[in-house]
């Protein structure tokens, strides 16, 4: 309020000492104008009153309160401050209405895409998403993670599309995720649950007419029992997650891919289970297209796994999650096309004994059954 103030003051003293052929009190109007630029509907009343009493202070200094000229001018400065208070008020009552609106948006989208724990089971996470379209928290990717009775199933993924016409497949697959997740179904049964709701789905009478019925989901479904050192993963054509361990990091891709969800494809192939070490200490990065797709001002792509070995030796998800971001933002100016999701997982404990081939292969190898 200071600076409107200091301008009715400086208007005032101005007129006064100017000779009888120069009006400054029409400048006066600049002071309720400026308030309603950061001030309330009552500030800009206010500081609108002190202005049109200036203008009337100036006219009994100048003896010419009756004169039309200033008249005129006390009249067009009430005008015009009743105006501003008024536009300012309905400025007030919008935003009021957004603030609402944006609360019960941020409620359900939270509903929807809950936040993972810090620590589910000996499992410590870290994750982070950012959506595509602006003031949305939610787009195309998803992710989740629950108990069983035996350890920890997390499912991360990545809807066709991106932005606010994905959300609907998202919600989809999370609610069948967590209705058949907990009931300990194999992995590729799981996966089975899933495209079956999602290819049910499709088969309902669209809301739109007009939009497009393909819709398919690529996913990673990952097991971690309590016991034992090791974790099961099965891809459904996401990108394999990059496992950290002694300072290297490696690509858990399988040995067979899964058709991705919701393709509805009879015979489609279900993919392979692959068993890879998992023991305390270790760190499994699960991400989306958004991040390794992320591009530069030139068009580069950016090279997660190349960018994460130089933090293998952070001490937390936490902290290895807040490097990825940091760098990731920098490498491509602040400017995200797709939707982007990221989770960091740590096994707690001490490191125990490993498999000594698991220690020494360029890439952990699958157990084969049998």
């Amino acid at each position: 309020m200071a600076i409107p103030v200091a301008l009715i003051v400086a208007i005032t003293v101005a007129d006064v000492l100017s000779p009888e052929s120069v009006h400054l009190g029409p400048l006066l109007v600049v002071a309720p104008a400026l308030t309603a630029s950061f001030g309330s509907s009552r500030l800009t009343a206010l500081v609108g009153g002190l202005a049109v009493a200036a203008l009337v202070a100036i006219s009994v200094i100048r003896n010419s309160v009756l004169t039309l000229n200033h008249e005129s001018q006390v009249a067009a400065l009430l005008i015009v401050s009743a105006f501003t208070v008024l536009f300012c008020r309905l400025r007030e009552r919008h935003l009021a209405e957004l603030a609402q609106v944006r609360s019960v948006a941020e409620a359900a989208q939270r509903v929807l895409l809950r936040p993972l724990p810090e620590l589910i089971g000996d499992v410590r996470i870290a994750s982070a998403y950012r959506a595509a379209t602006d003031q949305a928290r939610i787009g195309g990717d998803l992710y989740a993670a629950l108990r069983t009775p035996r350890g920890t199933r997390l499912l991360i993924g990545d809807v066709r599309g991106k932005g606010l016409p994905a959300i609907e497949e998202a919600a989809l697959v999370l609610g069948a995720f967590r209705s058949a997740a907990h009931r300990e179904p194999t992995l590729p049964e799981l996966r089975t649950e899933l495209e079956d709701t999602v290819c049910w789905n499709l088969l309902q009478p669209p809301a739109d007419p007009t939009a497009a019925d393909e819709s398919f989901i690529t996913a990673v479904l990952v097991d971690i029992p309590d016991d034992g050192s090791a974790i099961e993963v099965l891809n459904c054509g996401h990108p394999p997650p990059l496992f950290v361990h002694a300072g290297r990091v490696t690509a858990l891709s399988p040995r067979q891919y899964a058709t991705p969800i919701g393709m509805c494809l009879p015979q489609a192939p279900n993919g392979d289970v692959d068993t890879f070490p998992f023991a305390p200490g270790d760190t499994l990065v699960l991400y989306t297209d958004g991040v390794s797709e992320a591009r530069d001002p030139a068009g580069r792509f950016y090279p997660l796994a190349d960018r994460l070995t130089a933090w293998t030796d952070t001490e937390s998800p936490e902290e290895l999650l807040a490097h990825v971001r940091g760098d990731l933002n920098g490498f491509c100016k602040g400017t995200f096309d797709d939707d982007a999701a990221i989770v960091v997982l740590r096994r707690e404990g001490v490191t125990g004994d490993r498999n000594p081939t698991a220690l020494e292969a360029d890439r952990p190898s699958p157990v084969r059954p049998g």
